[in-house]
């Protein structure tokens, strides 16, 4: 199994902190939040990642070198970082998506239980990891459900209709990895689609009956764009340290 983490954002709403380096730079509880994220996929045994760079690849692609993750970690520039979402990332990684592979947000922190629980999931195309909470605001990347496939994710679902959030990670498999990069090629043949999300092809997806969910509730997860989201992430992983000691 690979993962793909997009990766290519700087973060401009955290920013100063990311004047200089790529959000996924941010450090945390000594280390950073792309170290984190592959520090929690190598315990679920992921066997390649693929980081798609943009903003400061050279730093990313710096730290990967020193760390020792090159013959593990590869990266993907996308060269339409600036002018385009992450949809145009999953455009530039689309030759990553032949076999069955995680794609996961680039500001999303976890603990390894989270993979692992959507790896132990029952076998669908695509399957997206929700959580639940109980509110919700704008900004949330809201889901409505129909038992355990997904109905409908967008940040404009009406909050009385929602039934949870995505966290930013889900699995393809069988034939899910050719559904969604044929769907990726065809959505970028419209320009409008450089200002969109991938989770918007995930939306059309589901309402054609294609994606399943795997709930996490109860375990430990967190996007990162705000000062509060940081100071989440500090306790976060101040936990997972914790966990990790004898």
């Amino acid at each position: 199994m690979k993962t793909i983490i997009l990766s290519a954002g700087q973060g401009r709403r955290l920013l100063p902190l990311t004047a200089e380096n790529p959000k996924c730079l941010l450090q945390i509880g000594g280390k950073s939040l792309l170290e984190w994220q592959l520090q929690e996929l190598r315990q679920c045994g992921i066997e390649q990642v693929s980081v798609v760079v943009g903003y400061g690849a050279d730093k990313v692609e710096q730290l990967l070198q020193q760390q020792g993750y090159e013959n593990w970690v590869r990266t993907i520039f996308n060269p339409f970082y600036a002018v385009a979402d992450n949809l145009g990332s999953c455009w530039v990684a689309r030759g990553e998506m032949t076999d069955e592979f995680i794609l996961l947000n680039g500001d999303t922190l976890f603990e390894s239980a989270v993979p692992r629980q959507l790896l132990a999931s029952p076998r669908h195309p695509v399957t997206l990891v929700t959580d639940s909470k109980g509110t919700y605001d704008a900004d949330d990347m809201k889901v409505i459900l129909d038992g355990t496939k997904l109905a409908r994710v967008g940040k404009t679902i009406p909050i009385g209709e929602t039934h949870g959030e995505s966290i930013g990670m889900m699995v393809f498999r069988d034939e899910g990895p050719t559904v969604f990069r044929q769907a990726v090629e065809q959505a970028l043949r419209r320009p409008e689609s450089l200002k969109k999300w991938y989770l918007s092809i995930i939306d059309e997806l589901a309402q054609a009956g294609s994606v399943w969910t795997s709930a996490i509730r109860g375990l430990k997860w967190g996007e990162i764009d705000s000062s509060a989201d940081l100071d989440h992430a500090h306790k976060l992983v101040e936990s997972l340290h914790d966990a990790g000691k004898p």
